[in-house]
C-alpha cells in the first residue's frame, strides 16, 4: 500500500475505536537526504555484514524447526553489552528481548495496562505511547513538562497522586525534545512509585516506573544510565533498543532489563517465538562486533553539538532560532514558526526530509552523515530566506 491508505470499508467490523485512526508511522520517502526517523546513517562494516550472514547461514539449516522461545543466547549477550556500557551486571532472568523497542513497550501496556488501567507520560513525549495505550484499551493520561522541556517533578507526582496509575512512563533522552532525565528526578519518582496506590489494582500493587532509553547511548560520557537503579527497586523498567546508536534498525531488536518479576509478566504476555531465529542470529553477529557497530556514536554527537550551535546563529523573521538541549541524535529546533508545515514542505521540496513532531512551532532534524548535514544546512539557509 501507498502512503495515501484508501479509507477501510464501513461494511468491515472495524472496533469502534479505530474508525477514524490512521497508521503510525513517519513519512518513507525517495529523498537524497532522509533526517526524519532518527537512524544511524552509517551502514555497517563490512566485517559486521559477513558475521551477520555467516551466522545465518549457520542456523538456516534449523529453520524448519521453532526458535529458543526463551533467546537465553540473546540475553547473554544484552547482559554482557550493558556490564560494558553500564557497569552494571544482571542475570539472564532479568533481561527480556523483543522486535524492538516498540514490541517491548507494548508488552509492558499488555501485562500492566488494559481496562480499567491508566498509563501516565509527560508530554511532549514519544507519540506511539498514546497508541500503545489505545491498542490494550488503556486509558492514557498526561502531566506537562516544563517549558524548557525538563520534567516538572512535582507535576508528575501530582500526576501520579491524581491517576493512580499502573504504569509511568519517562523518556531519557526524551523524544523528539533529546532532554534528559535527572537521576535524582529518576529516584524521586521512584520512591514514590514505591507505595503510589494503583486504581484497578490489589492494594499491595504499585506503578511500573518505565524508563525509555531508546537514545541513551548518545549521552555524554559519564552520564548513568537507569539501569544503575534496579538492584534497589523491583517496579523499574528501563527500555533499550539496537536500532539507533548500534546501527540496527532494519533488524528490529529492543530489550528491556527490570526485576525477574517484571520480566516474567512480559513473558505471559509474549507471542509464542516472538523472535525469529533470523533475528536472534543477527543481533549475536552485531555483538560480536559491538565498537564497530558504535564507532559513529562520537562522531554523531559531535555533529548534534556543532548543528545546535549552527541552528542557534540562524534566524526566523528576525528571530533567533530556539534549539532544545539535546542528547540524543537528533534535535528539536525552531520554537517561533508559525507555519512550521511550509517549511517543512520547503525542504522537502529540496530534497531533505525532516520531521514535524513536538509541540507547535517546532520542528526535529536526526544528524545524519557530514554530506547530509552541509545538504540540511544549505537547503535551511535557502528556506528561511524564502519564508520571511
Amino acid at each position: 500500500m501507498s502512503e495515501a491508505e484508501g479509507a477501510i470499508p464501513a461494511r468491515l467490523p472495524l472496533r469502534s475505536d479505530l474508525i477514524g485512526e490512521k497508521p503510525y508511522g513517519a513519512p518513507q520517502l525517495d529523498v537524497p537526504v532522509c533526517l526524519n526517523v532518527n537512524e544511524n546513517p552509517y551502514e555497517p562494516d563490512p566485517d559486521v555484514v559477513q558475521s551477520i550472514a555467516a551466522r545465518v547461514a549457520q542456523i538456516a539449516h534449523t529453520l524448519n524447526r521453532y526458535p529458543d522461545r526463551e533467546h537465553v543466547a540473546l540475553r547473554r549477550a544484552f547482559s554482557r553489552y550493558l556490564a560494558s556500557e553500564s557497569a552494571v551486571a544482571l542475570p539472564v532472568d532479568q533481561l527480556w528481548g523483543a522486535n524492538g523497542s516498540n514490541e517491548i513497550m507494548l508488552q509492558l501496556f499488555q501485562a500492566f495496562g488494559g481496562p480499567g488501567r491508566t498509563a501516565l507520560g509527560c508530554d511532549p513525549t514519544y507519540s506511539m505511547y498514546p497508541e500503545y495505550a489505545r491498542d490494550t484499551f488503556t486509558t492514557w493520561k498526561l502531566a506537562h513538562r516544563r517549558p524548557d522541556f525538563t520534567l516538572d517533578v512535582k507535576a508528575t507526582i501530582m500526576a501520579i497522586e491524581k491517576y493512580q496509575p499502573s504504569m509511568v512512563l519517562i523518556t531519557s533522552p526524551n523524544n523528539p525534545t533529546g532532554t534528559t532525565l535527572a537521576m535524582e528526578d529518576l529516584e524521586t519518582l521512584l520512591a514514590v512509585c514505591d507505595t503510589a496506590p494503583v486504581a484497578g489494582a490489589g492494594a499491595d500493587a504499585h506503578p511500573v516506573l518505565i524508563v525509555d532509553e531508546a537514545y541513551v547511548e548518545f549521552r555524554d560520557p559519564g552520564t548513568p544510565s537507569a539501569v544503575s537503579l534496579l538492584a534497589g527497586h523491583d517496579n523499574l523498567a528501563v527500555s533499550r533498543t539496537m536500532s539507533k546508536a548500534f546501527a540496527f534498525a532494519g533488524a528490529r531488536v529492543g530489550y528491556v532489563a527490570a526485576s525477574r518479576g517484571i520480566i516474567d509478566s512480559l513473558r505471559i504476555v509474549r507471542m509464542p517465538y516472538h523472535l525469529s531465529a533470523i533475528t536472534q542470529a543477527a543481533a549475536l553477529a552485531a555483538f560480536e562486533h559491538t565498537d564497530d557497530q558504535l564507532r559513529q556514536v562520537a562522531h554523531l554527537r559531535e555533529t548534534r553539538e556543532r548543528t545546535a550551535r549552527w541552528l542557534a546563529r540562524q534566524t526566523y523573521r528576525g528571530t533567533p532560532l530556539q534549539v532544545a538541549p539535546s542528547a540524543s541524535n537528533f534535535l528539536l529546533f525552531g520554537g517561533s514558526f508559525d507555519d512550521r508545515n511550509r517549511i517543512f514542505d520547503e525542504l522537502l521540496a529540496r530534497g531533505v526530509l525532516i520531521r514535524v513532531v513536538g509541540p507547535e512551532g517546532w520542528l526535529r532534524v536526526c544528524m545524519g552523515t557530514d554530506e547530509e548535514m552541509e545538504r540540511f544546512r544549505e537547503a535551511l539557509v535557502q528556506v528561511l530566506r524564502v519564508v520571511e
